[in-house]
């Protein structure tokens, strides 16, 4: 009895009485489809663990496995029917090496399709939620601004921003470049709502001082990590900086440019003198206008009037001095040619930015048809009023001087990279490619007799190969490098004998010369692009590959 209540709970548990009913102890709990008590338990199935209904029956056997599980949209053999899809392999891994130029790994990464890029490989800190989205997104666009209004291309433009933004952590982040509108668009996931962020570049300056520096500051951004607050403290004292040139220096390199290119083209020492005397003036009327707030049309109209008249009145006095007045017009033709904003707007063609492209062609077409307004009206009245002495005959007399047209073509790159606002350190380097870009000219044109054309193409690919060497070298812009180095090959001649004809009323010969001018300045773009192309064999690009975008092929 007192085994019973020990096991009965003890003596806290009195037995029931004869009418009562025992309650159960939880612990002796059963299941509502228990047997009850008295009825033994069914026997045990053989097999311990049942099937599904969907096993294989007895004695069919399953089919070895041939490879990975792929998707019912797949093609046979596991290939996906289009890249978005994740393959059933996985992504492979590309390899970003750090050594690498920023602008070669992010045009490597522009190019592979969203869900292709790398993750960040940025360290984050495990209390932060992420990345100040709003704030990157700003950095970003105040970046791409800079480097769009110093007349950077489309694509480095847009490597620039991604290389930005994927530094602060947002992989899946989509750049767009446009002439005036720079868009930026973050997605965190596939089931996120994106943030797109815009800005519109309303004034453009060359200062190639502080292109070269927002390059810097992208290159630190990307390969040592800098912070937010840094880089915007960066940015802010990249804009506040001065111009390294003052206006005096500007008007003076704008002489320097035009005497030499009149030497170029066969000129003396008195040409020298007078068609740097008109672009000094022009390039003031210029400034003047500028300061009145009229469009850049008309200033480009007054800058080439004074070179025009200039050479119109040397050439009324042919009975008192021999001067070779089509030499000194042609000469301020050179400091007025926008080389700059033609190889970025053929650059930007070649590498697909067709509405980039076709923006900057336009542009450079108003302002070539402002120098035509400003030289004819002068040409003009010099043809009908002063007697027709002008000759675009005089101006072809080429004559064999290397020496000094070395010298000239290297002094007309030194006063354009003066221009340009650039570096003193980087001034002498665009010096040289200048002058070695004139002798290659040179050797093949008149050495050899080829044809202005490809004579002027293998120079500027020579120009534009150098040039991105010298760039990789110091991860900043090639377009310091380039841009100087081409002025001697400028189609300064071609531009004033078009013009000069057509103020004859000789309007075949004119279109002739315009289309030789246009070949001309066609072949410079072109083989600046395939020599910064070239570049990439000299180069250690990274990834398998830099793959491209498909074009049609006619169809």
């Amino acid at each position: 009895m007192v085994a019973d209540r020990q096991r009965g709970g003890g003596a806290s548990d009195p037995d029931p009485g004869p009418g009562e009913d025992r309650k159960p102890h939880p612990d002796e709990a059963h299941s509502a489809f228990a047997p009850p008590p008295g009825v033994p338990l069914p026997a045990p199935p053989e097999e311990e663990h049942p099937t599904s209904e969907f096993a294989l029956p007895q004695g069919v056997t399953a089919e070895p496995e041939s490879g990975p599980e792929v998707s019912a949209f797949s093609r046979p053999g596991g290939a996906p029917l289009h890249p978005a899809f994740t393959p059933p392999y996985g992504i492979p891994k590309v390899s970003l090496v750090k050594e690498a130029p920023w602008q070669d790994r992010m045009r490597t990464m522009l190019r592979m399709p969203v869900g292709e890029r790398p993750v960040p490989d940025r360290p984050e800190k495990q209390e932060e939620a992420g990345p100040p989205v709003p704030r990157v997104l700003d950095l970003t666009l105040r970046i791409g601004e800079l480097l769009l209004a110093g007349g950077e291309g489309a694509e480095d433009v847009e490597a620039a921003m991604f290389g930005v933004a994927h530094a602060y952590g947002l992989a899946r982040c989509e750049p767009t470049v446009t002439f005036t509108l720079l868009t930026v668009s973050y997605q965190p996931s596939l089931i996120d709502d994106p943030v797109t962020a815009n800005r519109t570049v309303r004034r453009r300056g060359t200062d190639y001082t502080r292109l070269n520096a927002v390059y810097r500051l992208v290159h630190d951004i990307t390969s040592q990590g800098l912070t937010l607050e840094e880089a915007y403290g960066r940015l802010a004292e990249i804009r506040r900086n001065r111009h390294p040139y003052p206006g005096w220096a500007l008007t003076l390199a704008s002489g320097l440019l035009a005497g030499a290119a009149s030497l170029l083209v066969g000129g003396s020492l008195v040409v020298f003198l007078a068609a740097a005397a008109g672009a000094m003036l022009g390039d003031r009327l210029a400034w003047l206008a500028a300061g009145r707030g009229l469009p850049e049309f008309y200033q480009f109209v007054a800058a080439a009037m004074p070179p025009a008249a200039m050479g119109v009145a040397l050439s009324a006095t042919h009975g008192y001095v021999h001067v070779q007045a089509s030499a000194v017009i042609t000469g301020g033709l050179f400091a007025l040619i926008p080389g700059r904003a033609l190889v970025a707007g053929v650059q930007d063609g070649l590498t697909g930015y067709y509405i980039t492209a076709a923006a900057r062609l336009l542009e450079v077409g108003y302002l070539i048809v402002g120098i035509v307004c400003g030289v004819l009206v002068v040409l003009y009245g010099g043809v009908h009023i002063g007697g027709g002495t002008l000759n675009p005959e005089a101006a072809l007399e080429r004559q064999e001087r290397p020496v000094i047209q070395i010298i000239a073509a290297m002094l007309l790159a030194f006063a354009f990279a003066v221009l340009l606002q650039q570096e003193r350190h980087t001034v002498w380097v665009a010096t040289l490619n200048g002058g070695v870009a004139w002798v290659v000219y040179g050797a093949l044109a008149d050495t050899i007799e080829a044809d202005p054309v490809p004579a002027t193409a293998v120079a500027a690919g020579l120009v534009g190969l150098f040039g991105q060497l010298f760039a990789r070298t110091r991860h900043a812009s090639a377009l310091p490098y380039v841009t100087a180095a081409i002025g001697p090959l400028l189609p300064g001649s071609a531009v004033y004998f078009a013009l000069l004809n057509f103020a004859k009323n000789e309007l075949n010969t004119g279109i002739s010369s315009l289309t030789k001018a246009a070949a001309l300045a066609l072949a410079i773009a072109i083989g600046v692009n395939l020599g910064s192309e070239m570049a990439g064999m000299f180069l250690k690009v990274p990834g398998p590959s830099r793959r491209a975008a498909k074009r049609t092929r006619g169809f």
